[in-house]
């Protein structure tokens, strides 16, 4: 089987958000499987080369138009960790990749709509036909219309077009001459069938684009597909998405245990063992080792040596992610005795504002740490750290931090929504067994329902340590690797591969 991924992101040398886990975590499984895996990505200015290998080029003189002009574009090859990864480098007088940061220009639209029209280009014209275009969210989601209006009309073969949707807000939204810019007739699109916005008739949505196109549509976690097919969930494009039903399936992420795994962490000062069986022997391991990275995070923080149980949250603070009910945990932790471990990346000057002020309020306390940077080591000793974890998303599509934590034997305590509703099952409300009860869950997203779950676990830390200790190794217990998920995947790939090779009989 053969698998292209068109992404904008890919971890560890181009990310952002989950998007560049995902790409890199399937792929890596996709290759244990045997099976060829290539992605094609921008060649920011910013990508970490200390991570890259065998960087040569594949391909030059790749001739794109944009409007009435054309440029040149050269296609290097480099190796990831054993991934086969293909970077865009345009030679365009706007510097499309050359901005110091992946995402947050002003020309996003343009600057992706190039990038997937150069990458189908270099695909059609270097002869490769797999078995499956791979297309992530709006930015790459052109890829299926370009494909069947341009591309197969010209003899280029694919098995099909799937698009992952892996966060439905964020759509693409921009006019007709952003179309006809990259070669097709931008006027063309606008009718309902199409790329017409449901409700800016004016305009073309490149997400509905590619839902309305793509031979299927995978979501991150399966109660992120039934939400966005409701009113309530579906940024306006629910009627879309139940048009579109048969060909969509909820896929849940998985986690790369070759980097988030206690056993080999080098960021962690006590390693451990979280992986099923749990003995009561391994059980005490843990604690052991918990107990010694949560030494030294406080030393590191500043944070107080004393008998407390500690919540640790990292997250982008970002609207999605509740940053004002991340702020009321950590007054609701202090109130109950425990302490708190924020490490938060600022993506506005809203939250640098609100953040800073939050800091300062608690500069001569012992017990909160605030954080706002990206700091890979402080995020594995935090999960390694803490007792609890806090996870209060306005919508979360699938969340890679329960997943984290819970490999971690930190203990989530997160709203009932998306893929968290998939992977966290309250102690004392969930209808499933005891054995797979794993955190503390609250249904809405206010300071009630954060009361509700942390005062329980924050109570069950005091009182009871038997049923911590139950409730940690049910937890760590659970298989959250991409070895469950690929095989989803690869029954999608097949089912399109099985399509070209009939397509193929048909013209032979």
């Amino acid at each position: 089987m053969r698998v292209v991924h068109l992404s904008t992101e890919l971890a560890p040398i181009a990310k952002v958000g989950g998007l560049g886990d995902v790409v890199y975590g399937l792929s890596k499984e996709l290759c244990r499987q045997h099976h060829t895996v290539e992605i094609i990505l921008p060649k920011y200015d910013t990508i970490d080369y200390s991570k890259v290998q065998d960087l040569h080029v594949e391909c030059k003189d790749l001739w794109l138009s944009d409007g009435p002009y054309k440029y040149n574009n050269t296609i290097w090859s480099a190796l990831v960790e054993n991934l086969r990864v293909y970077l865009v480098e345009p030679h365009h007088p706007s510097y499309y990749f050359s901005r110091g940061s992946i995402y947050g220009a002003y020309d996003d639209i343009d600057r992706f709509l190039y990038f997937t029209r150069a990458a189908m280009e270099f695909l059609c014209k270097t002869n490769r036909s797999p078995d499956c275009i791979h297309a992530h969210d709006w930015a790459t989601a052109l890829a299926a219309p370009l494909y069947y209006d341009m591309y197969k009309p010209l003899g280029m073969r694919v098995g099909g077009v799937l698009l992952t949707i892996h966060n439905l807000e964020h759509q693409g939204k921009c006019g007709a001459h952003n179309l006809s810019r990259i070669g097709l007739r931008g006027e063309d699109y606008l009718t309902p069938e199409k790329m017409q916005d449901p409700y800016s008739p004016t305009n073309i949505n490149l997400l509905k684009g590619g839902i309305e196109y793509a031979d299927a549509v995978t979501t991150v976690s399966p109660n992120y597909e039934k939400e966005i097919e409701t009113p309530e969930g579906g940024c306006g494009l629910h009627l879309v998405l139940q048009r579109n039903h048969k060909k969509i399936k909820g896929i849940l992420n998985g986690i790369d245990e070759d980097f988030w795994d206690p056993r080999k962490d080098i960021h962690l000062i006590q390693k451990y063992d979280t992986h099923a069986p749990i003995s009561k022997e391994k059980i005490e391991q843990i604690l052991c080792a918990k107990a010694e990275n949560k030494k030294q995070l406080r030393g590191h923080l500043g944070l107080e040596e004393r008998h407390a149980p500690l919540v640790g949250c990292v997250a982008r603070l970002v609207h999605q992610k509740a940053p004002h009910l991340i702020i009321h945990a950590m007054r609701r932790t202090l109130s109950q005795g425990g302490q708190f471990a924020l490490l938060g990346s600022i993506h506005s000057a809203e939250m640098q504002k609100l953040f800073t002020q939050v800091k300062e309020e608690f500069s001569s306390s012992k017990n909160v740490s605030i954080s706002l940077d990206k700091d890979e080591a402080l995020a594995h000793l935090i999960f390694a750290s803490s007792d609890f974890f806090i996870i209060p998303s306005l919508f979360e599509p699938c969340g890679l931090t329960q997943l984290i934590a819970l490999r971690y034997a930190s203990i989530p305590i997160a709203r009932k929504t998306g893929g968290l509703a998939d992977t966290v099952f309250d102690i004392d409300t969930s209808p499933i067994t005891r054995e797979k009860r794993n955190g503390f869950v609250f249904d809405h997203p206010d300071e009630e329902g954060i009361n509700w779950a942390l005062d329980r676990a924050l109570a069950l830390w005091k009182k009871d340590k038997k049923g911590l200790h139950e409730l940690m190794q049910h937890g760590a217990s659970q298989d959250f690797s991409w070895k469950h998920s690929a095989p989803e995947y690869m029954q999608i790939y097949e089912k399109l591969s099985k399509s070209l090779a009939n397509r193929q009989k048909e013209i032979a």
